[in-house]
């Protein structure tokens, strides 16, 4: 006979089981002789203050280690070292890539967790910077710079928790997201991660994200996940726009660019704050207690625990214990670690070091019980002791969904900004006779996608997940009598109404996307020259992370449109081609008139389009 619960009595099951660990076979013995840490009626400090009470120093350092299921190449490695997290990093995936097999892999590891002394659950965090995008058949939203364009709070707020309700439904509790870096200079390979050079709009944004993913209650399994804001500090300004480089000015330039979106963020509750890789006229942010220490934690009043960027301890300084003991003195609570065993600067090596460092008084005990109370308030307040496994299959079920894609595909429509619009070219008619489209943009998912989705760098073509093309979307938007022919080379262009060209940047992430200059690729300038030819009106749709210097494009097309990079909704670009919605997006940030503007990132000189531009119908 087969037995089933209802959610209520599931629930009533596994607070009898998280229980039941305090005891051996035999008897029920009485409530108060459960461990106060164990009872999920007492305070959460009082919860902390027991657990820590009852850890060996061994214990405590595990809990301080995060390591990249990549790295570990035994997963009884978790309960070897009482590993107190783990993540994968943007390339560590389970050899089966779907919501099914990331949640047995999810759940695998926290068993083993689970099967030590204290049984503290492991927390498990993913890059899910715009979507659960490691995922195949998740949502892929638009990348930051895209949801700043909406200006609208309450609809990232939505985005962000379709996020946390699909990445519940894979079990995994904690999203390396939101980026809240306010980039001045688009050369820098990370500007679609952020939402705008303005720190006021960035701070509004950051506030909604934090809201969006850990909902109304971080407790609430089925409704939260924790949420990252990163990456603390200046790592928007460095010179010359150059991934992990150095952001140099005065601490009043620091603080009024860079710190408010980390005001708003911890006035919204966020419990969890990545440090950044760059530096800070020329000191590294992980080895700077200053700003870690003295003005996160005690000025701003943080609660909540730092994490290291992956491997950012390792920069401080190449002799690797020196580099331990400087970042957790400096403040950084959770080490994220690449490396596991017979690899230099492992989870281990880090294990042995920092306890080293505690034997030698270099750091003191106090500084370890500090950074294990703070992760061991997370893993309380989200309810990990009760409910260590998400275990609804509602959730599972729905990743993917229409309701979720629905959300995006506003989040596509209102980021859009209409750049140019001569003659009223837009919006195009459903009922067009013959509509051309052109360009390898406009049928690749990859492109539409950019960076950080299903591969950490991205990748053209399908990339092995599903969603709607811009190509895919035109077509079911124009009426059965029309007529759309796809060229991805604008050859052959005859009889032909008008001209849809999709151009852009080719996917890329972090480093590997600084740039030296920003001009459209000359092909794409081409391809629009080459549509123009055909005497239609061109309506160019740019996918970029970044604004491009257009060039000759922009004179060759009756239209313009920055789309950023939409993700897998495509029919939310064909909603605003049509008419079905009007383009409301405006611009996050400055557009540069010229290269040598964007090099100098002068925002001073007059740009080609203003902050706040975009055209409407």
């Amino acid at each position: 006979m087969t037995i089933k619960f209802n959610f209520r009595q599931r629930c009533i099951f596994n607070c009898l089981a998280a229980l039941s660990i305090a005891f051996t076979a035999g008897p029920l013995v009485r409530a108060e002789e459960v461990p106060a840490y164990l009872r999920p009626n007492l305070p959460i400090d009082t919860r902390v203050r027991d657990l820590l009470s009852r850890m060996t120093l061994d214990e405590k350092i595990g809990q301080m280690v995060q390591a990249d299921s990549g790295a570990v190449t035994n997963a009884a490695d978790v309960q070897k070292y009482a590993l107190g997290a783990m993540l994968s990093g943007g390339n560590s995936k389970p050899p089966e890539n779907n919501p099914a097999a990331w949640s047995k892999m999810v759940d695998e590891y926290e068993s083993w967790a689970l099967k030590t002394r204290l049984k503290i659950p492991l927390l498990y965090g993913v890059d899910a910077v715009h979507g659960h995008n490691d995922v195949i058949g998740t949502v892929i939203f638009p990348h930051n710079i895209g949801l700043g364009a909406t200006h609208d709070p309450a609809l990232v707020e939505e985005a962000e928790h379709v996020t946390a309700l699909e990445m519940a439904g894979t079990g995994i509790r904690w999203s390396f997201a939101p980026c809240i870096a306010v980039a001045q200079d688009e050369r820098w390979g990370r500007t679609y991660e952020s939402f705008g050079q303005s720190p006021g709009l960035v701070s509004e944004m950051a506030a909604a994200a934090v809201r969006g993913f850990q909902g109304r209650e971080l407790s609430d399994r089925n409704d939260s996940v924790l949420a990252c804001a990163k990456h603390f500090i200046g790592d928007g300004g460095t010179e010359d726009g150059v991934d992990q480089g150095d952001t140099v000015g005065d601490e009043a330039t620091l603080r009024k660019l860079y710190l408010p979106p980390y005001r708003a963020a911890i006035r919204a509750g966020v419990e969890c704050i990545m440090v950044s890789y760059s530096s800070w006229n020329g000191e590294k942010m992980h080895a700077n207690k200053y700003l870690l220490t003295g003005v996160l934690k005690q000025e701003l009043g943080f609660k909540g625990f730092l994490v290291s960027d992956d491997a950012g301890i390792d920069q401080i300084s190449p002799d690797y214990q020196d580099a331990v003991e400087t970042a957790v003195n400096a403040g950084v609570d959770l080490a994220m670690i690449p490396r596991g065993p017979g690899e230099t600067n492992s989870y281990i090596e880090f294990i042995q070091d920092l306890k080293a460092s505690v034997a030698e008084g270099k750091v003191p005990l106090t500084r370890i019980d500090d950074a294990v109370s703070r992760i061991l308030w997370a893993k309380f307040e989200m309810g990990l002791f009760e409910h260590p496994y998400t275990d609804d299959p509602a959730l599972t079920a729905a990743i993917g969904s229409a309701a979720h894609r629905q959300v995006a595909r506003r989040c596509v429509r209102e980021s859009l900004v209409l750049l140019k619009n001569e003659n009223h070219v837009l919006p195009l008619s459903k009922t067009i006779k013959h509509l051309v489209v052109v360009g390898e943009g406009a049928d690749d998912l990859g492109m539409q996608c950019g960076g950080w989705t299903i591969a950490w760098q991205g990748g053209m073509g399908a990339v092995t997940t599903g969603g709607t093309t811009i190509l895919a979307a035109i077509r079911r938007a124009v009426s059965p009598e029309t007529t759309v022919t796809y060229s991805p080379d604008a050859g052959g262009i005859t009889n032909a109404d008008a001209v849809v060209a999709v151009v852009g940047e080719l996917p890329y992430a972090e480093g590997k996307g600084n740039a030296t200059e920003l001009n459209l690729d000359p092909g794409d300038a081409a391809l629009v020259e080459k549509a123009k030819a055909s005497g239609a009106p061109v309506v160019t749709i740019l996918l970029s992370g970044r604004p491009l210097i257009p060039g000759s494009a922009l004179d060759n097309s009756a239209a313009f449109i920055a789309a950023w990079l939409p993700g897998t909704e495509g029919q939310g670009v064909a909603d605003v081609l049509f008419g079905d919605c009007r383009p409301t997006g405006k611009l996050p940030r400055e557009w540069p008139r010229t290269a040598d503007q964007a090099a100098a990132n002068d925002l001073t000189g007059e740009p080609l389009f203003p902050l706040g531009f975009g055209l409407t119908y």
